[in-house]
């Protein structure tokens, strides 16, 4: 048996967008379940994200302190955005949201893992990469508002967040399965390893 997730699409006899926002929307669909009756699923439509595991040469994450409303908590958390075009390619936008929140550049990139993050409510995909070989980016820093003007930066060793991690005082799911994808990595074949930067992403599909 092989354990792989594979897609499938059973049928939706009406759908609906009762909630457009921003930058994402509620859809209800009549769902046709397996022994025929049909059922209504109200799922967040999302464009998906990319975050980024910035490792240093000293095995540490670089990592953001941010607000989150819906959970009323500061959380430790890795630089992370969303898909702002359909189509756009993820590491286009990695790329971009390290040097936003950071202000950093990488030299290696590859592909960590994807998730689902919440795939019982909601349809984002979440593309994390590793990135390595980090200095400083140039030029002017981007301007932040919002929740990002209150924003912490720290470089916390890997060792640290893990121990963090499994004691539940770090949450945020991006940095949760990132640190703990670097040490299944390590303890596989390998950081150099994994994916390339530029994989497919069927979750998400991008033009190279």
């Amino acid at each position: 048996m092989t354990i792989k997730d594979t897609p499938e699409e059973w049928q939706v006899t009406a759908t609906a967008l009762p909630f457009q926002g921003n930058k994402t929307s509620v859809r209800t669909d009549d769902v046709v379940m397996p022994d025929g009756t049909v059922v209504r699923r109200d799922y967040q439509v999302h464009p998906g994200s990319v975050a980024v595991l910035a490792l240093d040469d000293e095995d540490r994450v670089l990592v953001l302190r941010q607000y989150r409303h819906p959970v009323r908590h500061k959380l430790w958390e890795i630089p992370a955005g969303l898909l702002d075009v359909p189509g756009e390619n993820p590491l286009s936008a990695a790329v971009r949201e390290l040097y936003e929140e950071a202000h950093v550049k990488a030299e290696t990139w590859n592909v960590l893992t994807d998730v689902y993050t919440t795939p019982g409510g909601c349809d984002e995909a979440v593309r994390i990469f590793l990135a390595r070989g980090l200095s400083a980016a140039e030029g002017e820093r981007f301007e932040v508002a919002e929740e990002e003007a209150d924003m912490e930066l720290a470089r916390v060793p890997l060792d640290e967040l893990v121990r963090g991690v499994l004691a539940g005082e770090l949450h945020n799911n991006c940095l949760v399965v990132g640190v703990l994808s670097v040490l299944a990595a390590r303890a596989a074949d390998g950081l150099d390893a994994l994916r390339p930067a530029e994989a497919p992403w069927p979750a998400r599909p991008f033009e190279a």
